[in-house]
């Protein structure tokens, strides 16, 4: 399927997207649920992914029920999650490659996250890829987040580019939504979360990697 109209800049997602830390969040809640004697189901975590924390925040209250400690677990998820990144996560298949293709081609790209800044520089930092994005559009410059479409018309501002003619990366439900009513073409490469007939409708394509979004991008350039 080509694109519908030529992309004059990409705007990407990061968690899960770019990096696999979704996987590592899940188990970090996983590690603190069990500390206290309670679960962390993977169906009340998708529900999060994508989200701010304020969001998140009130599923983890519906789930654990009043009186639960959130100051508590987010400073415990916070210690486990930190301790695996001091091991290393993996980047996403593709990244590498796609950030090349974008370099060679010169089309400008950004991120546009529900992380704040710190976790962007924490988690892509070591893998040396935070200075070959031209904006980094995080929580802390964001009114209102993912599904709201302003994360990515902000990217889209920040690039000088016209959002239809931003290319969006999602993996998450939340993003695609924000994504498409930014009115961006919108790709879902999925991580935690299946493709629905709703991210069909919403999306000109579900990729299976971001190598398969580098050839999409490739063929257009044919």
């Amino acid at each position: 399927m080509a694109l519908p109209r030529p992309v004059k800049a990409v705007v990407f997602d990061m968690d899960g997207l770019l990096i696999d830390t979704e996987t590592v969040v899940y188990r970090a809640m996983q590690r603190t649920a069990g500390g206290i004697g309670r679960e962390m189901p993977f169906a009340t975590f998708q529900r999060m992914v994508g989200l701010q924390h304020s969001a998140s925040d009130l599923i983890l209250m519906e789930h654990f029920g009043p009186g639960f400690d959130l100051q508590a677990w987010s400073a415990e998820v916070s210690r486990h999650f930190r301790e695996e990144l001091a091991a290393g996560i993996a980047l996403k298949a593709g990244v590498m490659e796609i950030l090349d293709h974008l370099d060679q081609a010169g089309l400008p790209r950004a991120i546009a996250t529900s992380s704040g800044l710190e976790s962007v520089r924490l988690s892509l930092g070591p893998h040396g890829i935070v200075e070959r994005f031209h904006a980094l559009i995080t929580r802390d410059v964001q009114t209102r987040g993912k599904p709201h479409p302003e994360p990515f018309l902000k990217a889209a501002e920040a690039l000088g580019v016209d959002p239809a003619d931003c290319l969006a990366l999602e993996d998450s439900h939340n993003g695609v939504r924000a994504a498409s009513a930014a009115g961006m073409m919108t790709v879902m490469v999925p991580d935690m979360l299946d493709p629905t007939e709703e991210m069909e409708s919403l999306c000109i394509r579900i990729a299976r990697d971001l190598h398969e979004v580098r050839e999409l991008l490739a063929a257009q350039a044919v």
